[in-house]
C-alpha cells in the first residue's frame, strides 16, 4: 500500500463517520455496520489520494441504508448502501416506486471469521457453534471445557470475543451464538417466553457471560493476540486473514468439520461466513463528483485484493473481483433476484 498516503485505522474510521461535515459534493453512503470500517478505509484513502472530497460514510443498518438510498433521486439523496445482506425485493420495489430504476449490486469481500488457540494449546481443533454457545452463553454456569463436552480438554473456559463496538461482532452474533442457541434448543425457549417474538428470542441469544469468562475485545486482533500470550489456554476470534499471518503463533478450529480458508469463507461453506456488498444507484454516476472513481477504487487489488488493507481488517477478497470490476466499470445494473 506505499502507493498510498494513508490508510484508516479502526479508531480513525469511527472518527470520521462521526465528524465528516455533510456537503452535496461529497459522495453519500449510509447501511451496514459491518461494511463501515471498510468503506470508511476506503473514504479515507480516497480522500488523500484523488482530487475529489472524502465521502461521507455513515451507518445505521442494512435495511436502512438501502431504505435511504431507495427515496429518490437527486443530490439530496442517498448513492450508495452498505449493506451486510443482499437486498430484498421489497427494496427494489420501493426504488422503483420513487423512481429509482438503475441499481448496481457490488459484492466487496466476504466476512469471516475463525476460532484460534496458540499452537501449544491442543485440543480445540474441531468445536461447534454449540460449543462457542455454551462457553459464551449468559445462560451458561460451566466453568471447564469439558463439561461441554467430553471431547473437549479439561482446561478452563477463557474466551476473547469481538466487542459490541467490533465490526466482527454482528457476525458473531448470527452465526455462532444464535446458531448455537438454537442447536441446544434455549432458542425456542425464549421465543416462548417472548410471546413468539424472534427477534427478542434472538437478542436473549446474543447475551454473553460476565464472570469474566467470556471477555469483548473492542481493539484490533492484534490486542486479542496479546490475550492468548497472557492467557494461553485461552481461545480467542480473528479474522482468517490475520490468521494466515500469524500461523507460527496460533490455529483455528474447524467449525461443523469445515476448515477455515479462503476457498470455503467465500462458496459459503464454512459456516461464520457471508458476502458483504454495497448498492449503487446508476442515476448519480454522471451527476455526484468522484461517485464512478470512489467506487472503481474500492473494488481495485490495490483496495479489495488479497493484498490491500481491507484484507488487513479482515475482509477475505473475493476470487471473483476481477468480474466485479469489469461491472462497475461498465456500470451494469443488477438484474432480477434469483
Amino acid at each position: 500500500m506505499s502507493v498510498f498516503k494513508t490508510t484508516l485505522t479502526a479508531a480513525s474510521a469511527v472518527a470520521l463517520c462521526a465528524t465528516t461535515a455533510y456537503a452535496r459534493d461529497n459522495v453519500h453512503a449510509a447501511g451496514s455496520s459491518t461494511v463501515l470500517p471498510y468503506a470508511t478505509i476506503v473514504a479515507e484513502a480516497f480522500g488523500e489520494n484523488f482530487d475529489f472530497p472524502t465521502p461521507l460514510i455513515e451507518s445505521g443498518g442494512s435495511g436502512a441504508g438501502r431504505k435511504k438510498m431507495c427515496e429518490g433521486v437527486g443530490t439530496n439523496t442517498t448513492d450508495i448502501a452498505n449493506s451486510s445482506s443482499r437486498i430484498k425485493q421489497s427494496d427494489i420495489d420501493n426504488c422503483k416506486a420513487n423512481g429509482v430504476e438503475e441499481i448496481m449490486e457490488v459484492r466487496i469481500g466476504y466476512d469471516g471469521i475463525v476460532f484460534a488457540s496458540r499452537l501449544e494449546n491442543k485440543g480445540f481443533e474441531d468445536l461447534t457453534p454449540a460449543m462457542i454457545y455454551e462457553a459464551t452463553s449468559a445462560t451458561s454456569d460451566k466453568t471447564n471445557w469439558s463439561q461441554i463436552d467430553a471431547s473437549l480438554p479439561d482446561r478452563p473456559i477463557m474466551m476473547f470475543i469481538p466487542g459490541t463496538k467490533h465490526g466482527t461482532r454482528e457476525v458473531f452474533d448470527k452465526k455462532v451464538l444464535e446458531a448455537g442457541c438454537k442447536a441446544v434448543g434455549h432458542y425456542d425457549t425464549f421465543k416462548e417466553q417472548h410471546g413468539g417474538d424472534k427477534k427478542k428470542a434472538a437478542k436473549e441469544c446474543h447475551k454473553v457471560r460476565t464472570d469474566g469468562r467470556s471477555v469483548d475485545i473492542d481493539g484490533d486482533y492484534t490486542e486479542t493476540l496479546a490475550r492468548l500470550a497472557s492467557n494461553p489456554e485461552g481461545v480467542g476470534v480473528f479474522g482468517l486473514s490475520f490468521l494466515l499471518n500469524n500461523t507460527d503463533t496460533i490455529y483455528a478450529a474447524n467449525i461443523n468439520g469445515i476448515t477455515p480458508s479462503t476457498e470455503s469463507i467465500a462458496s459459503g461453506e464454512y459456516p461464520v461466513s457471508r458476502p458483504l456488498y454495497f448498492y449503487v444507484k446508476n442515476a448519480h454516476l454522471d451527476v455526484v463528483p468522484g461517485l464512478q472513481e470512489y467506487i472503481e477504487f474500492f473494488v481495485s487489488d490495490d483496495m479489495a485484493g488479497p493484498d490491500g488493507p481491507l484484507a488487513e481488517y479482515g475482509l477475505v477478497s473475493d476470487p471473483e473481483l476481477g468480474k466485479t470490476q469489469e461491472m462497475v466499470a461498465n456500470r451494469i445494473p443488477m438484474g432480477p433476484l434469483e
